[in-house]
Parts: C-alpha cells; structure tokens; sequence
C-alpha cells in the first residue's frame, strides 16, 4: 500500500515499528541518525565517547551509526516477513552522511529497498543509491529545490529516483524546509505547491514517479480528492507523528502519555537548532527556557565608545551596550542571569552561571553529529579546520545530547521533543480513546478506513 512511515530522528523509529509497518503492507522506515545497537542481553549500547578531539569522536559517531542502522535493518527485515518495503531515512546534514550511507548499504545489502533523505540538498544521494542498487527518495519543500537538485545531480540516475517526498514546511515535524523567502507565520496550502512539483516533474518526464505527501497528514479522508487526481499523479501518504503512538513505537512510555494531552498550538517552529534550519517541537521548558535566553540579549562591545557608552558589570567581566540596554541588562543581572555570552552576531546573552557551565561542557563536548554545527561551531570539512568560521552560539542547543536523552528515557521537559503540528489530534482521534495504544497493523488497517 502506498502508506509510509515517516523515518523521524534518533531513535524515534527502529527496526521494530518499520519491520511491524512493512509486515503490514507498507513502507517501514528505520531512522539511521545514530541508531541503537544492542550487547548480547539484548540491553541498548549507550553510545559514550572516548575521544580526546573533536575529530576522533566524530569517527566514533560514524562507527555507532554504521553498526546501530545495519542492527535496525535486520531487526525490520526480519519482522517483515518478505512483505511491504524496508527504507532508511538519514539527515543529509547530519554528521559523516556519506560514510554512514555508505556503511549501512554495504553492510546490509539486499535488506534495502530505498533511502529517503532530507535536512540539505542532498546532492550525492541519487550517485551513492544508484552505486548500491537501491531506490533513492529525496525529501523536499518546493518544486524549486527539487529542480535544482534534478539538474544538478539527479538526472544522471533517474533510473534509481522512487519518489519525491513533499514535506510541508509548516505541517511537519523535526526540521522544515522553510527559506527565507517563506513567512514561517503564514503557512500556505500544500495543495498548489504539490502541484508545481508535479508539473516540474512532468517537464523531467517523471510522470509515474510518485509524490509522497508528508506532514499533516492524520485523516486519509481528509486528502480523497488528492488520489486518482492527474494535478498530482500518483501518490503515497507518510505518517509521521500518529505512529509514535503505538506499541512498537520505541520512543518512551512518558512520552507517548504526552502526547495525549497535546493541544492545537503546543507545537512551535522554531530556529533554534544547531542546524539553522527552522524546526518544529513541542513548546516545552526546554524550547521556552531557549526563547526566553534569546530574549535576554543585547548589543555590546569590548571597549567603550560613542554608540556603546554604558557600562555594566557581568560576573568579572565589564561589557559595554547602549545607555537604554543598560536597564534591562542590570535587571537580568540582578535576576541571577549575571553571566554574559558572546554570539557570532555581536550581541551579548545572559544566563545564569550554571547555564553557561552547561553550554561551555556540551561545546566542548561536541562529537560534530552534523556537517557544521552553529552551536559548537564543528564543521567535517579538514579544508575549513573543522570550524564553521563563526563563534560557537550559546542560543542554540546540543541537538546529540537532547534528543539522545529523550529517545532512552530523559525528563520531556527538559529535552526536544520533536512533533508535527497536527499531534492535537491525539487528544480527539477517537481511535485512541480511553487510553487505547493500538498496534501498527491495527493503526494502519484504521488508516486504510479513512479514518
């Protein structure tokens, strides 16, 4: 059936709920973004690093991946049972995504049918798909990115493209495709820009490939006039957010009870991770405690001058901002946020001495799980010294820790708790009533109904 599970971050989908949603008759889709791997007892390998440096460490991180998306492979091809398809979903920005491809391809070849990959322009997808026989599904958010990466890259192996994975922007959760053209207040319908993509296609000579439509998607009745409607030409469905709430879902117990109290508006867009992409969450302690530290922010420099003549006084440093900064500095100050952080865009955050301890650590910590990372300021590149050329920027996060934490058991307040903006559904679907945690085949033969 054309019904495709939504491949999610760490640990948010595995081998278990893609081989249970393939056994069903779909597309079961394990997350490759630093998969679990299990010791003999069966108990998950925390992923510890041992490196002295940055670059080290993030060849430890390569080998985790590797070894945890070959395990979840098997572990999904074998509850399949020979039926539905088995993808792969990484990040193309993500840390080491090449290698990482690479290595689980090779090392479980013949368990593949596809690779969906967004988060970037994945250029050396379709080449690196095509090389190992698999079908490539690239994921993006206009007609235009699609064609650029069409021209560019993929028409040398059109052969290997299974489909185009449309990702609303303002629908989806995780991190969205939005540019800086596109109002993240203002979401457009998905509808026409579906379209567009297909006459783009059209023009390539893609009419049978298919369109997979993601984000947003809870009701199957809710897009009928999509099906059998030559505008868009053959479809598929991803669900994304509705399957956390199974009983192969592997995230934790604490966060699927949570999800049953969502609201319509708990989940914010946001750009605050280290990517620099927008990305949408939950609006818990943790993303207001991040909306409130870039509120607590101001211009400043070193050494006074005419613009920055006032001074303050921030732990035993002296900084110097404009004479109207100065009362909101010194209130913060005195609130206990008495602790200034320089940003790569001049300007000076206050957070408490604890908070800083934290952000300075999880820096230093850093394992660069993505290409280039705003936070720690890692990039993989040796030609740019493994630095994005920018100061590391305390109002970002380590995405790595947080969404690592959350996936084994971490406190929901305090972590990312990434969610599509339909998740409000939870509390009204009927299907989930009176606390009722379906299994995946019982959530997708509900889906087939329309409902």
């Amino acid at each position: 059936m054309p019904l495709v599970e939504g491949g999610k971050g760490i640990s948010a989908t595995n081998g278990m709920s893609a081989g249970a949603w393939a056994a069903a008759g779909g597309v079961g889709t394990v997350s490759c973004v630093n998969a679990d791997s299990f010791d003999d007892k069966g108990n998950v390998i925390p992923q510890i690093y041992h490196g002295k440096t940055r670059i080290e460490r993030h060849q430890e991180l390569i080998d985790y991946a590797i070894d945890g998306g070959v395990t979840q492979v098997e572990q999904a091809h074998d509850m399949a049972n020979g039926n539905g398809r088995i993808h792969i979903n990484v990040l193309w920005e993500m840390g080491g995504a090449e290698a990482i491809l690479e290595g689980v391809l090779t090392k479980a070849k013949g368990l593949i049918h596809g690779v969906t990959c967004g988060a970037g322009m994945p250029y050396k997808l379709s080449e690196i798909a095509a090389k190992h026989e698999v079908f490539y599904h690239p994921i993006i958010s206009s007609a235009r990115a699609f064609g650029i990466l069409w021209k560019r890259a993929y028409k040398k192996y059109g052969n290997w493209l299974g489909s185009v994975v449309y990702e609303d922007p303002w629908l989806a959760g995780g991190h969205n495709g939005l540019t800086n053209a596109e109002d993240p207040r203002e979401p457009q319908d998905p509808y026409p820009r579906v379209a567009a993509l297909r006459v783009m296609m059209n023009k390539f000579g893609l009419h049978k490939v298919p369109i997979i439509m993601a984000g947003g998607v809870w009701y199957l009745r809710d897009w009928a006039n999509w099906i059998n409607n030559p505008e868009i030409g053959p479809v598929a469905f991803q669900y994304g957010t509705r399957p956390l709430l199974t009983r192969e879902s592997p995230i934790p117990q604490i966060w699927k009870d949570a999800l049953t109290k969502l609201k319509e508006g708990d989940i914010l867009l946001h750009r605050f991770s280290p990517t620099g992409f927008y990305a949408s969450a939950v609006r818990n302690r943790f993303l207001r405690s991040l909306e409130s530290r870039s509120e607590r922010q101001v211009s400043f420099s070193a050494k006074q001058t005419e613009e920055f003549s006032a001074e303050i006084q921030a732990r035993k440093r002296k900084y110097f901002v404009h004479s109207e900064d100065k009362p909101k500095a010194d209130s913060w100050i005195m609130d206990g946020y008495c602790e200034g952080m320089k940003t790569p865009d001049g300007t000076l955050v206050f957070v408490t001495p604890d908070d800083a301890l934290e952000i300075r650590q999880d820096q230093k910590d850093c394992m660069g799980c993505l290409s280039q990372c705003k936070f720690s300021n890692w990039s993989q590149l040796p030609e740019k010294k493994y630095s994005t050329g920018r100061g590391a920027d305390p109002r970002s996060f380590c995405i790595q820790k947080t969404l690592m934490d959350i996936a084994h058991g971490g406190a929901l307040e305090n972590n990312l708790m990434f969610a599509g903006h339909s998740a409000f559904n939870f509390a009204s679907d009927p299907f989930f009533s009176n606390g009722f945690v379906p299994t995946v085949k019982q959530l997708f033969d509900r889906i087939l109904t329309g409902d």
